[in-house]
């Protein structure tokens, strides 16, 4: 028969093997989002972005702007669509007005797809990787300057580049 010190202490060392693996998460995720592109993380240096440009070939990128139910601002991407060639640094702004009486914080979370073609899509500065404070009433243009990696594969002609703003609460500002 097992004692209660023995069920005692393997029940307290699951218990601390479980919180150490939930604290763990969120490095590793971030890790195999780096490696996999999945979820639109992307990774890039301004020493990588000048890499050479491939203009024998076009790529299309698209931009989408939603925003969360919860979050009053108009949100949009200066154009819908562009075309470059591989390699070469761009920069397209996304506009966002707060029509409230109130200063409010905003996070935009980006996704690229297809997934695939993630991690050729190489953003070097980013509106989303910051919070984004706005006045009542006011307005503000959002850049975001990026590259697509010549190392694209041939069959990817069109890349989609989406952003989700959220407002951020006190208890996601600290996050």
């Amino acid at each position: 028969m097992i004692s209660h010190k023995v069920i005692m202490r393997n029940l307290v060392l699951i218990c601390l093997a479980m919180f150490a693996f939930g604290f763990a998460l969120v490095p590793l995720y971030d890790v195999f989002c780096e490696l996999t592109g999945i979820n639109g993380k992307t990774a890039a240096t301004a020493a990588t972005a000048f890499k050479r440009v491939d203009a024998s070939r076009t790529i299309t990128v698209e931009f989408l702007a939603n925003r969360d139910p919860a979050m009053p601002w108009d949100f949009a991407p200066e154009m819908q669509k562009i075309q470059l060639h591989p390699g070469q640094v761009t920069v397209m702004n996304f506009f966002v007005e707060n029509h409230t009486d109130e200063a409010m914080i905003g996070r935009a979370v980006p996704s690229v797809s297809p997934g695939e073609a993630a991690r050729y899509f190489k953003k070097i500065e980013c509106f989303c990787f910051v919070e984004q404070p706005l006045d009542a009433h006011e307005r503000k243009a959002m850049p975001v300057q990026f590259y697509v990696d010549p190392e694209l594969p041939r069959h990817f002609t069109t890349i989609t580049l989406s952003y989700r703003l959220y407002r951020n609460t006190p208890q996601t500002a600290s996050r």
